[in-house]
């Protein structure tokens, strides 16, 4: 396996390389939103991000900033050796529907309390993820669902060939 190079952060950015592991929870004031179906469905400053080695930030929304008429709980379960057992929603606004999109921790593991009930999008399955005004880039590969914005460098985990990372 080739080395993985970090990319050293420029002014004002961070690199997913000097983010801890296990991850770390913290809160943003910055503003976070989520458009599908051309519907803004959440739209917070009151986040969470989950930052770990080699991903870009997760970001949790709380339900009381999510328009949950569009979530609807599915079966779907996983779980993360660190956050615990997550359950998805499908997000669907008219016609327009993308099967777990979305997921949240009811019960997350001890030191993990501050995401309970909190809800993750995945960017890739909606029309539009911002951090404030910038548009974020989908974290690759399925499995994970982090923002890339401008102020984040890596190499991001989650593309072909970064399963042994």
């Amino acid at each position: 396996m080739k080395p993985v190079r970090r990319i050293p952060p420029g002014p004002g950015q961070e690199s997913v390389w000097d983010y801890p592991r296990p991850p770390r929870v913290e809160p943003t004031s910055r503003r976070v939103r989520v458009v599908f179906g051309g519907v803004t469905i959440a739209d917070t400053r009151r986040a969470l991000r989950v930052l770990e080695t080699s991903h870009p930030p997760t970001y949790y929304i709380p339900p009381d900033d999510i328009r949950m008429e569009y979530l609807t709980p599915t079966g779907r379960r996983s779980f993360c050796e660190f956050k615990g057992s997550a359950s998805y929603y499908t997000v669907q606004v008219g016609e327009k529907r993308a099967d777990h999109a979305a997921w949240a921790y009811a019960r997350p593991s001890p030191g993990y309390e501050a995401i309970a009930g909190y809800v993750a999008f995945y960017p890739s399955r909606m029309d539009a993820c911002y951090v404030d005004d910038e548009q974020v880039v989908a974290q690759e590969g399925d499995f994970y669902g982090g923002w890339i914005t401008s102020d984040i460098v890596g190499p991001f985990k989650g593309g072909p060939g970064t399963w042994g990372w």
